[in-house]
């Protein structure tokens, strides 16, 4: 790294007021220039979604030291695209990061996660990203544990960058220390019994989206899932480009129908 003090982006899917984003904020303040654009209030879930019919809200807020804070009325995507396009204007950021997250965003959790849509979203503008997650739920939950394996990484990525497309998802155990770091492939695993039905005193149905998830490979030892349960920090390297070559090199036949 040289001199010069990176620009990071920061963003969230818990909210600008999250102990999270104070959290990593926290650990980077030192040595980066930080600017904070994130939801005005919980948007877990949304992914890569952004706002295509309602209008968006942006407001300069100052509850975060040592850092340019703003809130968006949209989602955590949305928060990247205002944040490049109408906050950071003529100045790229070095590095966008996501989190740190409330809840673990492994395995399948990584398509649902508006943690991993804020790096991807910072992907697909080339910027090198990185979503932050831990397994602790605990909104309250304290993260400084955290610190050394945060700054290792974004150091890591800021001196070497990451390939074109690509972005990190990083999920920390809940333990009382670390076993130390996997650098390991997404785990397969699904969600069951996702929908609670209830009845409302007004007499009609309402339901909960609630659910139980469900390792679909126990025996690997290879996926991020294993190491998590093995007390180790797990870096996925997580890809843009979804295309199966493997499989578009068998269907190339189709061609000739």
């Amino acid at each position: 790294m040289n001199s010069k003090r990176p620009l990071i982006l920061i963003s969230n899917d818990d909210g600008y007021h999250s102990n999270g984003i104070r959290t990593l904020v926290s650990f980077l303040s030192d040595f980066a220039e930080i600017v904070v654009c994130a939801p005005e209030a919980a948007r877990s879930g949304f992914s890569c979604a952004f706002s295509v019919v309602d209008y968006l809200l942006l407001k300069k807020r100052n509850n975060i030291p040592n850092c340019e804070v703003w809130s968006c009325s949209g989602t955590p995507v949305d928060c990247v695209k205002l944040a490049l396009d109408r906050i950071l204007v003529d100045r790229k950021p070095d590095l966008i990061l996501g989190g740190i997250n409330h809840g673990d965003n492994s395995s399948v959790n990584n398509h649902y996660s508006g943690t991993m849509g804020i790096a991807y979203e910072g992907c697909m503008k080339y910027i090198p990203s990185i979503a932050f997650s831990s397994c602790d739920y605990d909104p309250n939950a304290d993260l400084s544990y955290l610190r050394d394996y945060v700054r290792l990484i974004v150091k890591k990525v800021l001196a070497d960058g990451l390939p074109k497309g690509v972005c990190l998802n990083v999920n920390f155990p809940k333990v009382e220390k670390f076993a130390g770091l996997k650098v390991c492939r997404m785990g397969w695993g699904s969600w069951t019994r996702e929908v609670e039905a209830c009845k409302h005193p007004r007499g009609f149905d309402y339901y909960w989206m609630t659910g139980h998830y469900r390792n679909d490979e126990p025996d690997a030892t290879d996926n991020d899932q294993w190491a998590l349960e093995h007390g180790y920090v797990t870096v996925t390297p997580s890809k843009i480009d979804v295309t199966d070559y493997e499989v578009l090199d068998k269907m190339k036949s189709w061609e000739s129908l």
